[in-house]
């Protein structure tokens, strides 16, 4: 009966740590994958794998030292709350500023993906659209849905999810079965890789931000750590596994200097897919990818937007009657809207300037918060990182690598493949 018991309690527990471990993954997998093979293109397969295992693992840790912090609190306690007591009121209004800032950038990059992406599909109709418009159609479309309610968002948003898996398996299972190893591992074009990784980090450090959800794990799960360390380590390696199938689904199929062509077209979402389209086997899989990258834009878009609305609606103090969600909704769509009919193709310029901002509230800001919690609670029994102080420090490394990595390419003093 005893072994009846734990087997039935080990179940249980094991369907929960999926479900944290999907969150996770769900957070952090999304538009921007489409980002990695073109910034990848450069290094190619073997360095941008070596680029993604060490932002894995920085990212990682990064999210560990803020579960640290946050488990020297109540469940509940929101990031805004961690960073206040731990860092003060400066710290509290830099991290606060990066994420509305993180949350408003993606926003504008997922609608200038979105448009792209609806360009593409419906050229594939035979309908031509500006891409300024085809953006302002996915724009409007989908802030409806966030307008109506949240639960609108969550059952949306659960569809195109269950709708991505499948397309995602379909698609890429076909690319995978077709990839040329010599693509991969002798690329054509110029014999310099290495120096292409430099531009290509913060890239990565957007494909793993998941750092928003580790307060809402701590109150999922309460006060275990066990539970919650295992959730981010499978969310994190699931996504992991699902970059590496995508790089080499892209990179064994487009050649190296292939993808000279898609970066000189801006690179976008809708480039990327017809690029593919091209090398896959029949129109029925080439219309799997295309719904995929569509639901895989829609759902990002939603999940940060849904972020952005709540954040907005908090710090403006806008109430939850129609006047009052529609004034949210203004603040919240109409910037990135805007940029995007006046930028349509600046997808990667803006998932670059996320990873900016990003890199204080994603990997700075947990690894500062951990070293004065560490200080703060000296005789704690509570969870810790492994590797003491200098685990800190290479998080904070890392953080200001990217940073400086990205201003590097802003100003074109780093080396850009195309």
């Amino acid at each position: 009966m005893a072994n009846h018991m734990n087997a039935a309690k080990h179940k249980v527990s094991d369907k929960s740590l999926l479900g944290g471990a999907m969150i996770i993954a769900g957070t952090a997998v999304g538009a921007g994958m489409f980002s990695l093979p073109v910034v990848g293109a450069g290094m190619w397969f073997s360095y941008s794998l070596l680029m993604m295992l060490g932002v894995w693992f920085c990212m990682l840790v990064s999210g560990l030292l803020l579960l640290e912090t946050n488990l020297h609190y109540e469940p509940g306690a929101s990031f805004d709350t961690l960073t206040r007591d731990t860092l003060g009121n400066f710290w509290r209004i830099v991290n606060g500023l990066s994420i509305a800032f993180v949350l408003y950038i993606l926003a504008y990059a997922y609608i200038s993906g979105g448009g792209s992406i609806v360009n593409h599909s419906l050229s594939s109709l035979g309908v031509e659209l500006p891409q300024s418009l085809a953006g302002l159609v996915f724009a409007v479309g989908l802030a409806i849905i966030v307008f109506i309610s949240t639960k609108a968002v969550d059952r949306i948003t659960t569809i195109m999810l269950g709708g991505m898996i499948i397309t995602f398996f379909l698609a890429i299972g076909n690319l995978l079965i077709e990839v040329e190893p010599a693509k991969l591992f002798v690329p054509d074009g110029e014999a310099s890789y290495l120096p292409y990784m430099l531009a290509a980090i913060p890239f990565g450090l957007v494909s793993f931000g998941y750092h928003g959800n580790v307060p809402s794990l701590v109150k999922y799960y309460g006060k275990d750590p066990g539970t919650i360390v295992k959730a981010i380590t499978l969310g994190t390696l699931i996504a992991f596994v699902i970059y590496l199938c995508w790089l080499v689904a892209t990179m064994g199929n487009i050649s190296r200097s292939g993808f000279v062509e898609v970066i000189a077209q801006g690179g976008n979402m809708g480039v990327l897919v017809a690029a593919l389209s091209d090398v896959m086997a029949s129109d029925w899989l080439t219309t799997m990818l295309t719904l995929f990258a569509n639901l895989a834009v829609a759902s990002s878009f939603l999940g940060v937007t849904l972020g952005l609305f709540d954040y907005l609606a908090d710090l403006f103090g806008f109430d939850e009657s129609r006047s009052g969600r529609l004034k949210t909704a203004a603040v919240t769509f109409l910037p990135p809207t805007l940029l995007g009919l006046l930028f349509p193709n600046g997808f990667l310029i803006a998932i670059g300037f996320a990873a900016l901002a990003a890199t204080i509230w994603a990997a700075i800001v947990p690894a500062l918060m951990a070293y004065r919690a560490r200080q703060m609670f000296p005789d704690s029994q509570s969870f810790r990182v492994p590797g003491g102080t200098v685990v800190i420090a290479i998080v904070i490394f890392y953080g200001l690598l990217t940073a400086a990595c990205h201003l590097l390419a802003m100003a074109e003093l780093l080396p850009v493949y195309g």
